[in-house]
């Protein structure tokens, strides 16, 4: 209750709270919740971030301790199997404790990073350097001898890069790009003028949230000059976050575009790296003012893809580096919308033309096109299931993806000069989940993760001809059980399914339900995977089944699936969920209708709390993470490629606002329980405080957990083992 109050009194709104049931696992006697989150769900000591040196002779990866989230940096020797430690945060910041910016903190949050010390490093394209970042400090490790560099930059390093060359290294600070020449270890100012409101180099808020844009600057393949974008945030509107639990810090202040309201304005630049005249890129930027991706490689110009603010339209553009005008490569139109793909266009290095990436088709489909833009063939068709590229190699004009067209399974595939696809086999049994590979540049070597639903994810090193080499080792605990994971097609619609039962269940009695959801555009959760369905076995175990459906809406099926949420996310979401249960239950007959929980977080926490409040017929009990409340208050990005333009289709937020849910008093309230952290930069804590005063208002009891000081990503272990006692507990409760 202690939680409830600090909320009730950080927001000053009146809440009715019921009591969440105490949970019924004994800490003492269970112990998997608490080696789940210590550690971080059996991932932490599993290598990550694998990459093959050029002569193939080294895979290099990055690695934490079982119990930790330090990673540090491995080098897997091809030859003997042998595996050794380069390098360690430890060494280089002498037992000191690792610090970050806000900006920093902000960007791995974007992008999804929790772990610490070495989150990723970048191998100069000789392969004999390695340059990773710590404490906003710059190292450049030598690979012949072993010596470290400390570079001599100004603080607050973000996001470096290599030159071509690997004779520069080029990064932002204090709001401007430098670079720095290891000859010397001479740091020198590129760009200049740039503010906390004008940014250079950094990519602006929608580009990394929702684009996948990390970056905000490029390297010119001679190595002489960058390209960059200017991100004016001076009209857009800012959201302040407040530590509540030490008020006496401040807060911090985020320029955050809502639905309808302005963006950041964003330029393209291109400057000699030895500083100077700014040439700016000449676009019609009134019409597509986002600049959604950036290229600059060996075999082709400066290009750029820049998008209408539906997303509906967008152009290909080469640069002329030199005046900044631009050329019309090609145009692409979607009624609905448009997806992005940051891994093209990709060029090829002998200039013949460039891969592309579309679903004019009906689905994901990989093109070859002629230097002007016009079609030469289409290289991966659409009902090969592409999900995301792997690596081209010009040598043998061979492509590799990871994809499969079973939205469950995905595979590493490789395409000849646009043939028909090879799957590559890791010796893995049964149905597989492939969801990363890097491959040689030459083609001889890649590195594959697979997993499948009862195998933990593995790093496996296979030659061209598949022969496997060996496995990048692991020191991560094991978990102490396997799931028991079934999988289906339900209904008319075909939808996927998977069931958990308790591994102790008895055929044919019936158990409660509870839906882990998510539901929304950009991912699938029914997968084969062990890794991602332990917690889902453990909650299984105490007396539930945990199902999870991928209805329409969802990608990997057909570019007509997926847009069918267009102006409207709370119609078919929450009406597959529950057809597809309906007709699972024909086939399970342990199905208990009469006893539905859900549960789910972000577009998932708008599900479950949707499916209490505008289906309480149906579902008992919900718990909610993290939930966009009201679209007006998310990013416009994301917002408006499904809804649309909240001035042009206002029907489209209001139908899929859960205030509209809450207001209406005809309804009865089931039990749901709210769970947020009050630092969320993404779904701001105010969504979860506008719902549950809405609720109030409507006379409506719920339940409400803050997380103090958590932002989207839970990674504190303590927080997720006592989140996951509440939500066991409360459907223990209610259901």
């Amino acid at each position: 209750m202690r939680y409830l109050v600090a909320a009730l009194l950080l927001a000053s709104l009146p809440v009715f709270a019921q009591t969440v049931a105490k949970p019924m696992n004994d800490p003492k006697t269970d112990t998997f919740l608490r080696q789940f989150a210590e550690t971080r769900r059996f991932m932490s000591g599993r290598p990550t971030k694998p990459r093959i040196t050029p002569d193939e002779k080294t895979v290099l990866f990055l690695r934490a301790q079982p119990t930790s989230a330090t990673q540090t940096l491995f080098a897997f020797d091809v030859a003997t199997g042998e595996t050794k430690e380069l390098l360690t945060p430890e060494i280089l910041l002498r037992g000191a404790e690792e610090t970050l910016t806000v900006e920093e903190q902000a960007r791995r949050e974007r992008m999804r990073v929790s772990a610490k010390g070495f989150t990723g490093y970048d191998l100069s394209d000789d392969g004999q350097r390695i340059l990773v970042s710590l404490s906003g400090k710059l190292y450049v490790f030598e690979r012949a001898t072993g010596k470290v560099l400390e570079l001599k930059t100004g603080p607050g390093v973000i996001d470096p890069h290599f030159s071509p060359d690997g004779k520069q290294v080029a990064y932002v600070r204090g709001h401007d790009v430098y670079r720095l020449e290891l000859a010397t270890n001479t740091e020198k100012r590129v760009t200049q003028g740039g503010t906390e409101a004008k940014t250079h180099g950094l990519a602006e808020f929608v580009a990394q949230e929702e684009m996948r844009r990390y970056s905000g600057f490029w390297w010119s393949p001679e190595a002489k000059h960058l390209a960059y974008t200017e991100s004016d945030t001076t009209g857009v509107e800012k959201l302040t976050i407040v530590d509540v639990m030490r008020p006496e810090r401040g807060g911090n202040t985020f320029p955050y575009p809502r639905p309808g309201k302005a963006n950041a304005v964003v330029r393209l630049g291109i400057i000699p790296i030895a500083g100077g005249k700014t040439v700016w890129v000449d676009w019609d930027a009134k019409k597509y003012p986002y600049v959604a991706t950036v290229t600059w490689k060996k075999g082709g110009p400066l290009t750029v893809l820049v998008q209408n603010r539906t997303q509906t339209e967008q152009q290909l553009l080469s640069v002329d580096a030199a005046t900044g005008k631009t050329r019309l490569l090609l145009t692409e139109k979607d009624d609905a919308w448009l997806n992005l793909d940051q891994d093209f266009p990709r060029w090829l290095e002998d200039g013949s033309g460039f891969l592309w990436y579309t679903e004019r088709n009906g689905g994901p489909e990989v093109e070859l096109r002629k230097p002007d833009g016009s079609l030469a063939q289409s290289w991966v068709k659409p009902a090969a299931g592409f999900f995301g590229l792997a690596r081209y190699v010009d040598a043998d004009r061979t492509l590799y993806f990871y994809g499969d067209p079973n939205p469950t399974q995905s595979y590493l595939w490789r395409v000849r000069d646009g043939g028909a696809p090879e799957k590559l086999s890791t010796g893995t049994q049964g149905p597989a989940h492939e969801q990363f590979a890097h491959v040689a540049k030459s083609g001889g070597l890649s590195v594959a993760t697979t997993q499948t639903a009862t195998t933990m994810p593995r790093f496996v090193v296979l030659r061209s001809d598949g022969t496997r080499v060996g496995e990048l080792p692991s020191v991560a605990v094991e978990p102490p059980f396997a799931p028991n994971a079934q999988f289906f097609q339900v209904g008319k619609e075909g939808f996927h399914a998977s069931v958990l039962r308790p591994r102790n269940a008895k055929p044919g009695v019936k158990l409660p339900v509870v839906i882990k959801v998510y539901a929304g555009p950009t991912t699938t959760v029914v997968r084969h995977s062990m890794a991602e369905n332990l917690l889902n076995q453990w909650m299984a175990d105490k007396g539930f089944l945990v199902v999870k459906f991928d209805g329409r809406g969802t990608p990997l099926r057909t570019a007509a699936w997926e847009r069918t949420v267009k102006y409207d996310f709370a119609t078919a979401t929450l009406d597959d969920q529950i057809a597809a249960l309906k007709a699972l239950a024909e086939k399970v007959p342990e199905v208990d209708l009469a006893r539905v929980g859900i549960e789910g977080w972000s577009f998932g926490g708008y599900m479950a709390a949707l499916a209490v409040l505008k289906r309480p017929d149906f579902f008992k009990a919900a718990v909610s993470g993290a939930p966009v409340v009201d679209w007006l208050d998310y990013d416009t990005h994301y917002t408006e490629r499904y809804l649309g333009l909240p001035q042009e289709h206002p029907e489209a937020y209001e139908k899929s606002s859960l205030l509209t849910y809450a207001k209406d008093e005809s309804k009865p309230m089931r039990p749901l329980l709210l769970i947020h952290g009050t630092a969320d930069d993404n779904v701001y804590f105010f969504h979860t405080l506008k719902l549950s005063d809405a609720l109030f208002r409507a006379g409506k009891p719920h339940d409400l957990l803050p997380l103090s000081g958590l932002t989207h990503m839970v990674p504190d272990p303590l927080v997720t083992q006592r989140q996951y006692e509440w939500v066991l507990g409360y459907f223990q409760k209610h259901l």
